[in-house]
């Protein structure tokens, strides 16, 4: 699955616009390395958000096309939140 679909999907960025943009803009990195929106997320990645005050990290559990606002965490881990 495409990383701006992932991020979408599993509810940690709302749109998936706005993840395309933070994906073009150099705020999202995988594995410690700057992603893409194309990027296919695949159970193990780390993820880092920088959008906003605090960035997050989060580790992918699972990959799935659709999601409830219930499970949408089931997908993923949070690692840290850095300050």
């Amino acid at each position: 699955m495409r990383l701006d679909k992932y991020l979408k999907v599993t509810r940690l960025i709302k749109r998936r616009t706005v993840a395309n943009e933070a994906c073009d803009a150099g705020r999202i990195e995988v594995n410690g390395k700057p992603a893409r929106a194309s990027y296919d997320v695949k159970v193990g990645d780390e993820i880092l958000i920088r959008l906003g005050q605090k960035p997050l990290r989060v580790k992918v559990l699972n990959v799935t096309e659709y999601a409830t606002k219930e499970n949408a965490a089931d997908n993923y881990t949070i690692l840290e939140t850095e300050s």
